[in-house]
């Protein structure tokens, strides 16, 4: 860690202060464009309908859909950590981050070349195994580019740049979800719609990228953490832990994790009331994106006035009354309804927990508080989907669904024992 100011030397943290606000605009119009872009082409990958839908396609199997979405997440439990130990101590983040997000792109690249050139059980190998490593690029990725934002942009002016950016990117999104389950998977353009959705993923997120690597001006981090080796820093978690409210919100986020684990089989049990073709995959996937997008400027600016606690617990609501009427729903509509219900919840739960938990703490360990939260999140999410899929094979969706709201009720309880970091 960088020692004060020596007699006559500018400070840093008052250079590094100046830095940020001089180059506020700029920054501020690089991660909109990054986000706008790149939430448009992650969303089809990660909406709880196109990657169950197609793994189901291949497999016709509830049990694979889960170890496909276990594989995603498992990647991501200890590369967040190792990530966060080597960036942390780098005065410059950006650098690194890109290189890690072109890793994570190449993946998705990978889906839509495996689908168009492969078939049969090589095609689901390949797939599976691309999975696990866009999971892994995934969790380094989330870590640098939340870290490279807050660095930027101030704590008070994040919640209304994710609300515009996500609000942007989503519409899009919906937009662009419903045309490729409406016309290119159904009718298998290109030989293979699923792998063309991929491909344009791909596309949108290096696009992104390619914006923010170009018109992002990065300042010096004022204070860094002295090199160690990564055991030696996963030996100082507890230190971590020992905050009460940090660790009330590793409980809270670990809960609604739990309760995540049903997402991939919303898609499953909506196919008791309609048919799972391509037309209702789009109408599922635009309800869904629709919601998440719209949602998002309720969030944002609710963060911002009210702190991400608040909006942690409205999200976590939302979600919860969602899914019981999905559970309930006797009509196409009332599926749409909760399909709605479950994009604003779980958007405004993806927001809250992941501003949240950079407001904990010294900023320099807010690289190994996000690690922390990730990798457990993703250890949960690893195991939930084929437990998840045991469960909807043996007891139905419905009984999955009916766990998950319980976790996430646990979640609210937990939640309402933190007190928010943005009063310290």
């Amino acid at each position: 860690m960088s020692g004060p100011a020596e007699d006559g030397a500018p400070d840093p943290e008052a250079v590094f202060r100046s830095a940020v606000e001089t180059n506020l605009k700029r920054n501020y119009v690089a991660h909109f464009l990054h986000g706008m872009l790149g939430l448009t082409g992650f969303r089809l990958m990660y909406a709880p309908t196109f990657l169950p839908a197609y793994i189901f396609s291949l497999t016709g199997s509830a049990a694979l859909v889960g170890l496909g979405q276990a594989l995603l997440q498992l990647g991501a439990v200890a590369s967040p950590i190792i990530g966060a130990a080597r960036f942390e101590q780098r005065r410059r983040l950006l650098p690194y981050a890109i290189g890690v997000g072109s890793l994570m792109r190449l993946q998705i690249l990978g889906l839509a070349l495996a689908g168009w050139f492969l078939e049969g059980p090589i095609l689901l190998g390949a797939t599976m195994a691309l999975l696990f490593l866009l999971g892994v690029f995934t969790g380094v990725q989330r870590v640098a580019f939340q870290v490279v934002m807050a660095k930027v942009i101030p704590i008070n002016r994040r919640g209304r740049l994710q609300a515009w950016r996500n609000l942007t990117g989503g519409l899009i999104a919906a937009l662009l979800s419903y045309f490729a389950g409406r016309y290119l998977i159904e009718h298998d353009v290109l030989g293979n719609g699923y792998a063309t959705t991929f491909f344009i993923s791909f596309v949108l997120t290096s696009l992104g990228l390619l914006a923010l690597r170009l018109l992002m001006i990065e300042p010096d981090a004022p204070t860094v953490r002295a090199r160690m080796r990564v055991i030696d820093r996963v030996r100082e978690f507890p230190a971590l832990l020992r905050d009460r409210d940090y660790r009330q919100f590793i409980i809270a986020q670990a809960l609604a994790v739990g309760g995540r684990v049903a997402a991939p089989f919303y898609i499953l049990f909506a196919a008791r009331q309609m048919p799972l073709d391509g037309a209702t995959i789009g109408l599922l996937s635009l309800a869904f994106l629709g919601a998440d997008t719209v949602s998002n400027l309720v969030w944002g600016y609710m963060g911002d006035r009210m702190g991400f606690r608040i909006t942690f617990l409205a999200a976590l609501g939302v979600w919860i009354a969602a899914s019981i009427l999905l559970i309930f729903a006797t009509s196409p509509a009332l599926i749409l309804a909760s399909f709605c219900g479950l994009g604003a919840g779980i958007s405004g739960y993806v927001m809250s927990a992941g501003t949240l938990v950079l407001e904990f703490g010294l900023r320099e360990d807010a690289p190994m508080r996000l690690a922390l939260s990730t990798t457990i999140e993703g250890a949960i999410s690893s195991a939930g989907p084929i437990l998840g899929g045991l469960v909807v094979h043996i007891a139905g969706a419905g009984t999955l669904i009916a766990i998950a709201v319980v976790l996430l009720l646990a979640a609210f309880v937990a939640l309402l024992r933190l007190n928010d970091p943005r009063g310290r």
